[in-house]
């Protein structure tokens, strides 16, 4: 009998049934809604077939929960009939609503919506004023249509495809959120910049924890190791 995040299939259909559980088994990590059409990867993650499509993107696919190399995966054939057949309450109005109707429900509960902006109000309130030092050098914003969330192959790749006929010089994101980086310096040949700067990731060879001085003196060492 198939196993769910550790429990028991027949199990957790019974307890979302009767309203005993919440449905975060059924829940897509990337976008926070009920599976559709799930599939699961080679190491053992669940998205939405659609979430993933999104995934596999970069030249460099990795998972979105723990970043291992995406490369096979297969349909969730147990956890969708699960979906198609199981019901739970919507947080908003508290009907009893079929999983794989929920999307549509919830989109249309206004008593749903009131219970998210709630939630998003408090979780606001409750959160410190305080802003990281510590820059984003995971994913960045296109410097020239704003796409977000692009991680760095995934900039690359869609500053080549959509881009590639635009001259305006700008800034590179992935250098500007280094520690040596230049957040002013506008490339005048962009994806000149990105070939000969952006063909490996800086994550495989930088400690950003490190001083400026500490990694030449490094690099120094090695250096004379290598002659």
């Amino acid at each position: 009998m198939a196993m769910l995040g550790g429990f028991n299939a027949a199990q957790l259909k019974k307890n979302v049934s009767d309203g005993s559980s919440d449905v975060s088994e059924f829940v897509c990590p990337v976008c926070l809604e009920i599976f559709e059409s799930p599939v699961k990867t080679q190491c053992g993650h669940t998205f939405c077939h659609s979430c993933l499509q999104e995934c596999l993107r970069p030249q460099k696919p990795v998972c979105a929960v723990c970043r291992a190399t995406l490369g096979h995966w297969s349909k969730a054939v147990d956890l969708e009939a699960l979906i198609q057949s199981s019901v739970a309450a919507c947080k908003g109005c508290g009907a009893q609503v079929g999983l794989s109707q929920m999307r549509s429900h919830t989109a249309a509960c206004s008593k749903y919506q009131e219970y998210i902006e709630e939630g998003v109000r408090t979780t606001a309130q409750s959160q410190p004023a305080i802003i990281s030092s510590v820059p984003n050098r995971y994913t960045f914003t296109c410097p020239y249509c704003t796409c977000q969330n692009l991680d760095q192959d995934g900039l690359v790749e869609h500053c080549t495809s959509q881009h590639a006929r635009d001259a305006r010089q700008v800034v590179c994101p992935i250098c500007a959120s280094m520690p040596w980086g230049d957040p002013n310096y506008r490339s005048a040949d962009f994806f000149q910049h990105l070939k000969i700067r952006h063909t490996f990731s800086y994550d495989t060879f930088v400690d950003y924890s490190t001083d400026e001085h500490t990694m030449i003196q490094e690099a120094l060492q090695r250096s004379l190791l290598d002659n």
